[in-house]
């Protein structure tokens, strides 16, 4: 199978697909960000917290030997 036909068959089958209409693509798409936006801010928000806090651990305990 060459890639000429490959690239074929992947057009005639998009045609087949049922894209969304835009009044139905919009919110979703609105959804979708809005999700991944509140779990970038709060994945940072957190990966700032856990390194304040080794560096804490790391200040205390710095100074110990074993």
């Amino acid at each position: 199978m060459n890639i000429q036909k490959s690239i074929a068959d992947v057009a005639k089958e998009a045609k087949k697909v049922r894209w969304p209409k835009a009044d139905t693509l919009i919110p979703l798409i609105t959804v979708v960000l809005s999700i991944a936006t509140f779990a970038a801010l709060f994945l940072t928000i957190e990966d700032l917290a856990v390194a304040e806090l080794l560096g804490q651990l790391r200040e205390a305990f710095g100074n110990l030997r074993l």
